[in-house]
């Protein structure tokens, strides 16, 4: 008797496990597996200075020894942003060269950013003053969302908090934009996503 119970046992199961009702493992979204790829050294935004513009870099010619020092981290404003969202932020990178054709950021990283002192401080004396600054403090790689173009330079955050960001990233250039070599031109812009609005946002500028 006791064999014919663990028999149906043992049968009972097996058929558990080739019927699918053990649970596996669900592939990660992509968007999801770019960001666990990320480390805390992606936080230092003024590593979008290594490859300046020509007209960057004479800004900075003066004091490239030097960097900005950044304001104190500051922790409530960063407390208080939403940490999981809805909203969708999609478009492409690119820039236009001197003939006025676009060359796309293809395979590129780009960041959100979330606005507040501590990122308007870097977009104000790094993006537009062409500042070197001082490493970012470790606490904002928590706040940051990352992707990557394909190879067209489109992109696209998912699964975005409300709130107002920085939208940044690079596109490599060189004789098409009037460099020598090629460099590495920054692009930041301001964007905002309220619940599952889905933002239709291209990065762009026009080369030097």
């Amino acid at each position: 008797m006791f064999k014919t119970i663990y028999l149906s046992l043992g049968i009972f199961l097996l058929s558990l496990l080739f019927s699918g009702c053990v649970s596996h493992d669900v592939p990660l979204n992509p968007q999801i597996q770019r960001t666990s790829q990320s480390n805390v050294n992606d936080v230092d935004l003024s590593d979008l200075d290594e490859n300046l513009t020509e007209s960057e870099m004479m800004m900075t010619e003066e004091s490239k020894n030097t960097k900005m020092a950044r304001i104190p981290f500051p922790t409530s404003e960063y407390y208080s942003l939403a940490r999981s969202g809805r909203g969708t932020i999609k478009g492409s990178i690119f820039v236009n060269d001197l003939y006025e054709s676009k060359v796309f950021g293809a395979g590129t990283r780009l960041y959100l950013n979330p606005i507040t002192s501590y990122s308007e401080q870097w977009y104000e004396e790094s993006y537009l003053g062409g500042r070197k600054m001082q490493k970012a403090d470790a606490r904002l790689f928590n706040y940051l969302k990352f992707t990557a173009a394909d190879s067209s330079g489109n992109f696209a955050f998912y699964g975005v908090p409300n709130g107002s960001y920085y939208l940044i990233g690079t596109v490599k250039c060189g004789t098409r934009c009037g460099y020598e070599n090629e460099k590495s031109i920054r692009i930041a812009a301001r964007v905002s996503v309220q619940g599952n609005q889905v933002i239709t946002k291209d990065l762009t500028r026009v080369a030097n």
